[in-house]
């Protein structure tokens, strides 16, 4: 019983492989993922990249959220005692002065923003040449990482 069982076992496990295989031979896949899946690929299984994925992802996940709440509530708080001092007369705000000041960096933003296209598309590119060599690992690095925000 035990050895049929086994033998079962081995059977699924060589067509899931075959799968793959034949997955990665189809004119669409070589399209969107390249060749090859990247050296991730060739040295673990599936199972063992998303784990891997997912594991980081919810790791990632569940420190940007806390991280994102703690940002959120200091800023948040520290808006709300700059008013509270405002409006008691503690302090006084020169609003035109804060309004020449933002035209000020708003115009610098708009010529700093010609000079840095070019290292954000060469970012963007090797970015996407990750995502397309580790497609499996990044996959559960995502989902991993939506569950981390949640939990």
């Amino acid at each position: 019983m035990a050895n049929r069982d086994k033998e079962l076992e081995e059977e699924i496990y060589d067509k899931v492989v075959d799968l793959t295989e034949y997955a990665k031979r189809q004119r669409w896949w070589n399209g969107l993922f390249g060749k090859n899946s990247g050296p991730v690929a060739e040295k673990y299984s599936v199972a063992t990249q998303l784990a891997i994925g997912g594991v980081s992802g919810w790791c990632a996940g569940y420190l940007f959220s806390k991280v994102g709440k703690l940002a959120a509530s200091s800023v948040g708080g520290g808006l709300l005692l700059l008013q509270i001092a405002n409006n008691s007369g503690y302090i006084q705000v020169d609003w035109k002065r804060v309004e020449k000041d933002v035209n000020k960096a708003k115009k610098q933003l708009k010529k700093g923003t010609d000079q840095a296209r070019p290292e954000l598309n060469t970012f963007v590119e090797k970015s996407t040449a990750f995502v397309k060599k580790n497609i499996v690992v990044t996959s559960g690095f995502a989902g991993g990482f939506l569950l981390g925000m949640v939990s």
